[in-house]
């Protein structure tokens, strides 16, 4: 069921987010430099990363690789030992597969249509949105943690157990339509900071859920054997388990199957090795 938002409740919750942007909005580079393979790289890195840990790989990338005809040379080894550090390596493998898809039916220009984006590797909804938004100035509807905890703090202050659905028509209704970018800029902002108190606004959402710790876990693994072959290029099973650590078996057999339905590692003759240098 939706709520009742009047005129001075729009205007009171813009005023409470531009007033915060206008006085302690965040500065990142892909803010400054909003063409359109930037922005689509930072939307890849930004995906359960936090933007502080984002600067510095994105300026780099984008130092080496400036637009998509210059990543799509690269090879996938390239491109993961850039990436290492970031987390959730299918990542990377989406955006260079998502690049020659741009290259080959876009002729390297970024769609800035949703329902073209969206047909595109790694991205959803939320990113075949933002991007239009961020990089075209488009008016787009998207909701992410930071918008969510800002919605849910102004909006549903007693509430419990809210789904996104119920947030859309509240952002559609609170848009800045005249410049969407900046608008979301502040809301993002204006939610990241709300998130730092106690309790997180978001806590209150039908869609909350808390992280597994990252030390000694699958994903940990992951990266490791990842990292390993991008730098060895490629091992056996017994030489991978002892550069990576990982002692027994049973758990390295898990992780890379888990990287081979995922196409990031492929086994021949029992070598393993970065899928696309055998695809």
């Amino acid at each position: 069921m939706g709520i009742d938002i009047s005129a001075r409740d729009i205007s009171a919750f813009q005023d409470a987010v531009y007033s915060h942007y206008r006085k302690e909005g965040r500065v990142f580079p892909w803010r400054k430099d909003t063409r359109p393979w930037g922005v689509l790289v930072s939307e890849f890195m930004l995906q359960q990363t936090q933007a502080t840990r984002v600067v510095e790989y994105w300026s780099g990338w984008m130092e080496r690789w400036p637009s998509p005809k210059y990543f799509h040379k690269a090879s996938m080894e390239e491109a993961l030992r850039a990436w290492y550090g970031l987390g959730y390596n299918n990542r990377c493998y989406h955006l260079k597969d998502c690049t020659r898809r741009i290259i080959k039916e876009y002729d390297g220009e970024i769609p800035d249509r949703p329902g073209d984006l969206e047909q595109l590797p790694g991205i959803g909804p939320y990113t075949a949105r933002a991007v239009p938004c961020f990089a075209y100035n488009l008016p787009m509807v998207f909701i992410e943690t930071n918008i969510r905890a800002a919605v849910l703090h102004f909006f549903f202050k007693d509430k419990t157990g809210v789904r996104d659905k119920e947030l859309i028509p509240v952002l559609k209704t609170c848009l800045d339509w005249t410049n969407p970018r900046r608008w979301y800029y502040a809301l993002m902002d204006y939610g990241a900071a709300l998130k730092k108190l106690a309790p997180n606004p978001n806590r209150r959402s039908a869609h909350y859920t808390i992280q597994t710790p990252f030390e000694g876990s699958f994903r940990q693994r992951r990266g490791l054997v990842i990292r390993t072959l991008a730098i060895t290029g490629q091992l056996e099973l017994e030489a991978l388990m002892d550069r990576t650590g990982i002692d027994s078996e049973e758990d390295m057999y898990q992780v890379l199957a888990a990287l081979e339905k995922d196409h990031l590692v492929a086994e021949r003759e029992g070598l393993y090795r970065i899928w696309s240098e055998w695809h």
